[in-house]
């Protein structure tokens, strides 16, 4: 009986996972012990490491072993580019398009009058800090195509106004997507972020 609760329990941890839901992770969990010496047992002493060795970086938000990140620590990296993500996820996913070679801000979610998130709770006031002492040129604005994120980039571009150019990602029709199937927001923002060729 006691194995059984402790299996429910796992199951239970498991389901609240991002994508997995209480029948994702029982199959989960019933794969981990079906190979537990293979996959289960380096799973488990993996995340112990983790859980152990990682941190928030101090000066950017990103998860690091150390106080500050290996992108924080890179001089090459030092470039006088800031770009500003809402979540660690943001910033992971500019690094796998390898095409962003400066430094990040995480803000940790977005400015939400409904939820009570105003710039205190956010990184705002520590990316203003950043910009006066990194000697920053450019902060890119790379929060999402959301109502919260417009509203937190606007607060944003506000606070750092005549002190550092700010600029956002284009926004519109995505490489390889067709017209007729992209929604009336997206065409939109891609007319209005038009250029010439």
């Amino acid at each position: 009986m006691k194995a059984n609760s402790e299996l429910e329990t796992l199951i239970e941890l498991m389901a609240k996972l991002p994508g997995l839901g209480p029948r994702s992770a029982r199959r989960a969990v019933l794969h981990l012990v079906r190979r537990r010496a293979q996959q289960m047992a380096p799973l488990a002493s993996a995340m112990a490491r983790v859980a152990e060795t990682t941190r928030e970086c101090l000066n950017c938000g990103n998860i690091a072993t150390s106080e500050r990140c290996a992108i924080c620590m890179s001089e090459k990296r030092a470039n006088g580019e800031l770009c500003v993500v809402e979540d660690v996820a943001d910033l992971w996913a500019m690094e796998r398009a390898g095409v962003f070679k400066g430094r990040y801000h995480v803000l940790g979610g977005t400015l939400s009058a409904l939820d009570a998130v105003g710039p205190e709770e956010l990184r705002i006031p520590a990316l203003a800090e950043r910009v006066a002492e990194e000697q920053i040129r450019e902060v890119i604005l790379a929060l999402n195509a959301t109502v919260e994120g417009q509203t937190t980039a606007h607060y944003v571009a506000d606070q750092l106004e005549g002190r550092v150019t700010v600029t956002s990602l284009a926004q519109g029709v995505p490489i390889g997507g067709e017209l007729d199937y992209l929604d009336d927001g997206t065409i939109g923002a891609a007319l209005r972020s038009r250029k010439s060729l």
